[in-house]
């Protein structure tokens, strides 16, 4: 089977890339073992998927913010609202259990950016997450549950985890290598991050993307 990062390429539309932060990513997940291969394709995960699910309690669990990369193909694009949409948005990841997705967007500019896609069930963020694709590897290393829920992005890990007593374990094997990979820092909160978590149909955000969706809703 191909490579993660070969799959996710393979359903890019010009002129999207993976950027080379991704690539040592994939090339990490893969050099450790962390992914599956399905009938649909590889999914690559931060953490052994197996010793996730086995040592999940009702409290607590271990592996640090919950995310699976893979590549969604064009016809699966399930979220995009009209042809002229499509053609510029790509999902490479699940950011929640209520189907919420991270991808890459060409904007208005013909500049690639990350923006996230709520579920529209469960979370209702739609907005820029990162310019630069280093900053998206540091935002799921800060320790959150899922990043799909911005009512936490101002709250550090710990004082969300209080609010929902459910506590989540850090990731020190991925934590580490990302900062001496990339010689880099770990935020505090994910609002250092991402500036604007605007949500669906937010006609006061200057995010670009939720202007963006608002302009192609139809």
């Amino acid at each position: 089977m191909k490579s993660l990062c070969n799959q996710i390429e393979d359903v890019l539309v010009e002129p999207m890339k993976v950027p080379e932060a991704f690539v040592k990513l994939f090339e990490w997940i893969e050099a450790n073992g962390f992914y599956e291969d399905t009938e649909l394709g590889r999914i690559g995960y931060l953490y052994p998927i197996n010793d996730l699910r086995a040592n999940w309690g009702d409290n607590e669990r271990p592996g640090g913010t919950l995310i699976e990369f893979y590549a969604e193909k064009d016809s699966d694009l399930f979220y995009f609202i009209n042809e002229n949409t499509k053609g510029r948005l790509r999902v490479f990841a699940r950011t929640g259990g209520d189907g919420s997705v991270a991808a890459f967007w060409i904007d208005d500019y013909g500049q690639q950016k990350i923006v996230h896609i709520g579920s529209g069930s469960g979370s209702v963020l739609g907005c820029v997450l990162c310019d630069e694709p280093l900053d998206f590897l540091r935002l799921i290393a800060i320790g959150y549950d899922e990043i799909c829920w911005n009512d936490d992005f101002e709250l550090t890990p710990s004082e969300s985890f209080k609010n929902s007593n459910f506590f989540v374990k850090p990731n020190l094997k991925y934590r580490d290598w990302l900062i001496h990979h990339f010689k880099t820092t770990i935020p505090k909160t994910a609002i250092e991050i991402v500036k604007d978590p605007a949500e669906f149909g937010d006609e006061k955000s200057n995010d670009p993307f939720c202007k963006w969706l608002i302009k192609n809703d139809s």
